[in-house]
């Protein structure tokens, strides 16, 4: 047995084991300090398909989370609206309002057929018992057969003929995470689907190409596909074509912003939509927008891997993918809403409705304190604005 002293050498394996460990704590210490210069900020990651997570980073029941779905949307999941050169399925989920019948027009109906009453809605919609007394916590709904003026969030519709379709407004909704991960289907975005069919909208809930595997400008392009997707196939969803709006919360925020300033003219034709609502969007991603305005550097490095540059210096995508850069007089309203406390600074929210005043285009801004983001701030009070904006743009 030695009695020696014993001598840590810097080539002595204890050293060499202590060192390894020492390493590997700093590295892990220096990581949680990077992470943690916003509590949502999260590590780019290929897409989760399928998976539960969002960008709203905190297990609370905030925002979205606080909406009851009433289990009466009709869902038609996984619908390809293009595929790609190699063979990559783009795809989206249908949220629509249930059927309504005209017990009327059902009557008529069921004497000149087979004595069940039923009438067919889209994505296998059931019809609703006539006799049953409405439910007034259930909001109100206009008749998809008869069109009868009940008010929908404060808008009406004009009476059609008795078995004519009333043909609904569509909003095609748009997942955030960075432009590198989220999916149409996780519980949150699959709330607000379901949350824009118990408003009478029909959602269009979207998938697009997310970074590493593309950058700038795929996912706007994948998005313009889905609207005109969406136009083409509006009979399918008995959807009006000229009343599209898009929906967008964080990097889908930023997309929603581009698809209304993208292209000119009429709102009825090609990718265009009629209205947007976007919350917490970055709509300026070049230097002065991020690192100028205060973003951190994690916001710039996702905003650098999205544009596939190294520097915002000397990163020409950053202008095209800019709504602030594409604006003109004949885009559609715009709804901003942003924490003021926000991972995107607030700047940019409020220097978007600022560019959008210039340009005589109907806008609103709605703050909130605190510093959720995306739709971690979609909580009643401000479904109840968005709502209320969409139905003012796009009809009941």
């Amino acid at each position: 047995m030695s009695t020696g002293r014993r001598i840590f050498g810097l080539g002595s394996r204890r050293f060499l084991v202590i060192f390894i460990a020492y390493a590997g704590g700093m590295s892990i210490v220096a990581t949680a300090l990077v992470a943690g210069a916003h509590w949502n900020l999260r590590p780019v990651a290929p897409a989760q398909v399928g998976g539960t997570a969002s960008e709203v980073d905190t297990t609370a029941v905030v925002g979205i989370r606080t909406f009851v779905s009433p289990g009466t949307a009709v869902i038609d999941e996984d619908v390809v609206y293009s595929t790609q050169a190699d063979g990559t399925q783009l795809t989206l989920d249908v949220c629509s309002p249930p059927t309504v019948v005209d017990p009327a027009n059902e009557l008529a109906e069921d004497s000149a057929g087979d004595g069940s009453g039923a009438v067919a809605g889209v994505g296998g919609a059931e019809s609703v018992d006539p006799t049953a007394e409405p439910d007034p916590a259930a909001g109100s709904e206009v008749d998809s057969v008869t069109g009868t003026t009940d008010d929908i969030a404060g808008v009406e519709e004009s009476t059609p003929t008795p078995g004519e379709t009333v043909l609904r407004p569509a909003v095609i909704s748009i997942h955030g995470g960075s432009w590198a991960r989220g999916d149409k289907g996780n519980s949150d975005w699959r709330g607000v689907c379901e949350w824009f069919a118990s408003e009478g909208f029909v959602a269009f809930s979207v998938n697009y190409r997310l970074v590493p595997s593309v950058s700038f400008p795929a996912a706007i392009e994948d998005l313009g596909h889905a609207v005109e997707w969406m136009r083409a196939n509006a009979g399918s969803y008995n959807i009006d074509p000229d009343r599209i709006g898009a929906f967008g919360g964080s990097a889908g925020g930023n997309l929603a912003t581009l698809l209304g300033a993208r292209g000119s003219g009429s709102f009825t034709e090609g990718s265009r939509v009629a209205a947007v609502a976007e919350l917490s969007g970055p709509v300026d991603l070049s230097y002065d927008g991020v690192v100028v305005a205060g973003g951190s550097s994690g916001l710039e490095q996702i905003v650098l891997d999205y544009l596939d540059c190294t520097s915002l210096l000397e990163c020409p995508p950053a202008k095209d993918a800019s709504a602030v850069n594409s604006l003109d007089r004949s885009d559609p309203p715009v709804f901003i809403g942003s924490s003021t406390e926000e991972f995107i600074p607030l700047s940019q929210s409020s220097g978007y409705a600022a560019d959008l005043d210039d340009l005589g285009i109907v806008n609103q801004l709605v703050t909130v304190p605190g510093s959720l983001h995306s739709i971690g701030i979609l909580d009643a009070a401000m479904r109840g604005e968005v709502s209320a904006f969409l139905h003012a743009q796009l009809g009941g």
